[in-house]
C-alpha cells in the first residue's frame, strides 16, 4: 500500500480552502491503495497530526481550521529515510515511512516553492509543480513577466510596491488612469480572490491600494478585460513527455460582478461553473494549445489550471494556478471529470505523477 502524507492548512488567508480541499481529498482517495497521513499545518505554522475525517474539513459558514491539538510532526532528519514520526502524550512514535507528500496548500508558504524546496532538501518525492514553477505560478507580477516573454498575451497590468504607493500616490493613481477604468487591484501572491478589489475611479484606487497591500508588499494594478471567464486543467509528469489539457470549463456571474472568494466559497447562488464550455472546436483546440505552452513556459509540472478570458480578439491568460482549489465542486477536477475520469481517478493520477520524483 502506498502511504501518503497529506499536507494542508497553513499560513495563508487560504488556510480554510486548503482544509475544505483536504476534506474533499480525505473523502475520495482509493482506500485500498493509498494509506493517508493527515499533516494539518496551524496558522502559525505548527506541523500537527490531524484527523482523517473528511467531515471535519466541510465548508460551510464556520470555515474549517487545523488547530492546534499539541502534537508536533517530524519530518525526516536526512534524505537518507522518509519516516515519518509525531510527538505526543505518548513521547516520539513512529509514524513509519511516507512514499510521497501531496501538500494540497494554497497560497504563500506552501504553493509558492517555499514548502516544495523544504521536500527537496529532504528528497521526499511529492504531487505538483516543483519550486521554480510554483515561486512563478505564485507571483502575478512574474508569470505576467514570463507569459509576456513567450509570446502568449496577458492583460496589462503596472505592478506597484508598498514603498512606490506610499512615496507618490499620484503617480500610481496616473498610471491606473492610463490603464482605463474600471481596473482590478490585486496582491501579487495571494489566490482565491482574496484581497482583489474592482476600482471604477480614482476615488476608489486608496481603499483597494490598502486591502491588496494588507495581503502583499506589492500588489498589481491590472486594466478590466471584456470577456468571457473560461478555464482549463493541465497535468504533466516530470518525464518529459506532453502536458494533457481537460476540457474548458466557464465561470458566469452576474453583469458587473467578479468571481470573488464568497461567490467561490460561500455562495452557491453567486455564480455558475458550466463544464464543458460551449466553445466551438477550433476555439477549444487554440485555449488548450495556449494553456500548454503557457504551462511550460513556467516550467510547470503535475498540475494547473489555467485562466483564461475570451475576448473579441481572442485568449487573453489571466493567471496559473499550480495548486487550484480541489473540492468535488471546484473546477480543476471538474473539468477532468467532464474530460472522462473521475474524481478518485483524479487524485490517483496526481499521486502517481508526484511518485515520478522518487530517488
Amino acid at each position: 500500500m502506498i502511504r501518503v502524507a497529506l499536507l494542508f492548512g497553513g499560513r495563508s488567508s487560504e488556510h480554510s480552502v486548503s482544509c475544505a480541499t483536504a476534506g474533499g481529498v480525505l473523502s475520495a482517495i482509493d482506500r485500498d491503495t493509498y494509506e493517508v497521513i493527515p499533516v494539518g499545518i496551524t496558522r502559525d505554522g505548527a506541523f500537527v497530526l490531524e484527523d482523517d475525517d473528511p467531515a471535519k474539513f466541510a465548508m460551510s459558514a464556520e470555515l474549517p481550521s487545523v488547530v492546534d491539538n499539541g502534537t508536533r510532526i517530524l519530518w525526516p532528519d536526512s534524505a537518507t529515510n522518509r519516516e515519518l514520526r509525531v510527538v505526543d502524550g505518548d513521547g516520539i512514535r513512529s509514524l513509519g515511512d511516507i512514499d510521497v507528500v501531496f501538500p494540497i496548500l494554497h497560497g504563500r508558504y506552501g504553493e509558492d516553492g517555499t514548502l516544495q524546496g523544504m521536500l527537496e532538501l529532504l528528497g521526499l518525492p511529492y504531487v505538483g509543480a516543483g519550486v521554480l514553477a510554483s515561486s512563478v505560478g505564485m507571483d502575478k507580477h512574474f508569470t505576467k513577466t514570463v507569459l509576456q516573454h513567450a509570446g502568449i498575451r496577458v492583460a496589462p497590468w503596472r505592478t506597484v510596491s508598498a514603498r512606490e504607493w506610499l512615496a507618490d500616490p499620484d503617480a500610481v493613481a496616473a498610471d491606473a488612469e492610463e490603464l482605463g477604468w474600471p481596473v482590478f487591484v490585486k496582491p501579487a501572491r495571494a489566490g482565491s480572490s482574496v484581497g482583489v478589489s474592482r476600482v471604477s475611479g480614482p476615488n476608489e484606487l486608496p481603499g483597494a491600494m490598502e486591502v491588496g497591500l494588507a495581503e502583499d508588499g506589492k500588489v498589481l494594478i491590472e486594466a478590466a478585460v471584456a470577456g468571457r471567464e473560461v478555464e482549463c486543467a493541465v497535468l504533466a509528469g516530470r518525464d518529459g513527455s506532453a502536458p494533457r489539457v481537460s476540457v474548458a470549463g466557464e465561470i458566469v456571474t452576474a453583469a458587473g460582478q467578479f468571481y470573488d472568494f464568497d461567490a467561490k466559497y460561500l455562495d452557491p447562488d453567486a455564480a455558475g461553473l458550466v463544464c464543458p464550455a460551449d466553445l466551438a472546436p477550433t476555439e477549444l483546440a487554440e485555449m488548450q494549445r495556449i494553456a500548454a505552452d503557457a504551462f511550460l513556459a513556467i516550467d510547470g509540472t503535475g498540475l494547473a489550471r489555467v485562466d483564461f478570458f475570451l475576448t473579441d480578439d481572442g485568449f487573453v491568460v489571466n493567471e496559473l494556478n499550480t495548486m487550484p482549489g480541489f473540492t468535488p465542486i471546484s473546477m480543476f477536477p471538474k473539468c477532468w471529470i467532464a474530460s472522462g475520469m473521475s474524481y478518485p481517478e483524479v487524485i490517483d493520477e496526481l499521486i502517481q505523477l508526484g511518485l515520478q520524483t522518487a530517488r
